[in-house]
């Protein structure tokens, strides 16, 4: 979730209803904790969609008309709502007050700043799609790359460093981070692949490239002292899927997924589990 839209969305509906899935049992479109804002004429979030949330954004608005601050729903998530997930959910309705309004901005905050980093290495086409699909993703994504020109043309409000050394951001990631190695150079592809595979906290390298291109960085991989277990974390070619289709977005897309199902194994395996939250804001309903 982004704390500059949530922040938006407060400072535009004077009148909000926080709407949170306080206990889930059986099967839910969403988790324990998720939570939606509900105003008059605007909706930041979701709880899953359907008949559910159709249910819920009636309520809040009602308790907004009415003038009420609280109220919580007993929901059956089966054919009594014309829903089929099978579970139940208690859902809670509070009045954003001042209060509750610094409570929601902190849990943003601090799932954002939790958020896995995504470095993308290379703003070429390739690369400039990967990082539009990331921005609409759960994780903190930033592309790098040594030619200025290139990095001009990202997409507004993409983050970009250009640097002269793209290998030592690498050594200064997070624990957990992707790396996603597609610049113009291959040279300056297999430094970077050699720094990302020599720590064993990443989440995630891939390499843009062919077989061939995989069979000449590993013969060098190993020349260079890099151990075999290691280069077989590597992920090359990226975004592949059986697919062998070569338009950028294509592989944007496959490569998106494949970073998201690696970051998502190493949260299952060391226990994490996110809360899911939304990243936008909708008129209406």
């Amino acid at each position: 979730m982004n704390s500059s839209a949530l922040e938006s969305f407060l400072a535009a509906n004077r009148d909000v209803i926080a709407c949170e899935l306080m206990q889930v049992r059986g099967s839910s479109p969403r988790a324990e904790g998720t939570f939606m804002l509900v105003g008059m004429g605007a909706i930041f979030g979701t709880i899953g969609g359907g008949a559910l949330e159709y249910m819920v954004i009636d309520h809040a608005r009602r308790l907004i008309a009415e003038g009420r601050a609280e109220e919580a729903m007993d929901v059956p998530l089966g054919p009594e709502i014309g829903q089929c997930c099978g579970g139940r959910v208690n859902v809670g309705l509070r009045y954003a007050d001042a209060a509750i309004r610094r409570e929601l901005a902190g849990r943003v905050a601090t799932e954002e700043n939790a958020e896995p980093h995504v470095y993308v290495f290379g703003a070429g086409h390739v690369g400039r799609a990967l990082a539009q699909m990331l921005s609409i993703l759960p994780v903190r994504s930033e592309v790098i790359d040594t030619r200025q020109e290139e990095l001009d043309l990202l997409a507004p409000g993409i983050a970009f460093r250009r640097v002269a050394m793209p290998e030592a951001v690498v050594r200064a990631a997070p624990a957990g981070s992707a790396f996603v190695i597609m610049t113009h150079d291959h040279a300056l592809d297999f430094l970077i692949a050699f720094e990302a595979l020599g720590r064993a906290d990443c989440a995630y390298v891939g390499m843009v490239g062919s077989k061939t291109k995989r069979a000449k960085f590993a013969s060098w991989f190993l020349e260079q002292g890099g151990k075999r277990e290691a280069l077989e974390r590597l992920v090359l070619p990226i975004g592949a899927q059986g697919l062998g289709d070569k338009r950028p977005s294509v592989i944007a897309v496959l490569a998106a997924a494949e970073i998201m199902v690696q970051i998502g194994g190493r949260e299952a395996t060391n226990g994490r589990t996110l809360t899911p939250m939304t990243r936008g804001v909708t008129s209406g309903h």
